[in-house]
């Protein structure tokens, strides 16, 4: 983990930025940056997660604080967490952006092409400038993205975990056998430093930080 100074650099309609950095604080996707605005009052950073690569920097999945400004000077920290895992043996992806943005599940397509890898993006949100080889399926087709997939990478909420599991059903009973990974959103306010328990999460008997054990868990681990 490291800390370096960086900038907003652009911003985008969609809530997203792309922000100038070091290359050795870029994330991998499913991992994070905790920034803060250097003329910020608030005490908190704002955890920043990989889209896509830039120039000089990364793109981060929306959303950024509306009050944050091109040029703006950040301290940044990270990165941060567990990421996601593609194997090289996946020649099927799916991805699924549950109930939100897919952004931050973006920075996988790319290296799923460069293995030759079929992708389907599963999500509700509106789409735009994805290679025109990604099929889009919308959330309800879930299901059959899953059986057709040999990789999974999903983003949901922790408040909507438990409606996910309702909505894969008896397929929960097979989660140890999908080769599956599942980025948990939760407010990291700490980013691994303090353990606050804002973002626990209980897996079995035991509770886990979202921030420093996740933010990304293999799918069995939650079932």
């Amino acid at each position: 983990m490291k800390t370096a100074k960086g900038k907003v650099d652009e911003l985008f309609l969609d809530g997203s930025a792309r922000i100038h950095c070091p290359p050795g604080l870029i994330p991998i996707p499913g991992q994070y940056l905790l920034a803060h605005a250097d003329a910020s009052d608030s005490p908190l950073p704002i955890p920043l997660f990989f889209s896509g690569f830039t120039p000089k920097g990364f793109r981060s999945a929306p959303p950024v604080p509306s009050t944050w400004r091109p040029g703006e000077s950040l301290t940044l920290r990270g990165p941060i967490g567990h990421g996601f895992a593609l194997p090289y043996s996946a020649k099927k992806v799916a991805l699924i952006a549950f109930d939100e943005s897919p952004a931050r599940l973006r920075g996988l397509i790319s290296m799923s092409l460069r293995q030759n890898a079929e992708v389907a993006l599963v999500c509700d949100s509106e789409t735009a400038d994805l290679p025109e080889v990604v099929e889009i399926q919308p959330v309800r087709a879930m299901l059959d993205a899953l059986q057709w997939a040999d990789y999974a990478a999903i983003d949901v909420g922790r408040e909507n975990l438990n409606q996910f599991w309702e909505m894969l059903g008896e397929q929960k009973q097979a989660a140890a056998g999908f080769e599956a990974q599942v980025l948990v959103r939760a407010p990291m306010p700490c980013g691994a430093l303090a353990e606050c328990g804002v973002c626990a999460l209980t897996l079995g008997h035991e509770w886990r930080m979202v921030c420093r054990d996740g933010p990304v868990f293999e799918l069995y681990e939650l079932a």
